[in-house]
């Protein structure tokens, strides 16, 4: 699986994210119809760790098995 904060990203642009703002070295996306707003780490060339991938895919609404 690809941690990397890119491949999160894209992940949550696919289904409707779009990016808000941004705060240092955190991404705000936000997705007008579910009206969620979800917060990206984005630290460098760093992937992130398995559990925070997988809880901002949990709170953004989406199926970890949706992933590429």
């Amino acid at each position: 699986m690809n941690l990397s904060p890119k491949h999160l990203i894209n992940f949550l642009e696919k289904n409707g994210f779009i990016f808000k703002r941004s705060k240092g070295s955190h991404q705000l996306f936000y997705n007008p119809v579910t009206n969620i707003t979800v917060i990206v780490p984005v630290h460098g060339g760093k992937d992130m760790k398995k559990g925070t991938f997988l809880a901002i895919i949990k709170q953004a609404g989406l199926d970890k098995n949706d992933l590429d």
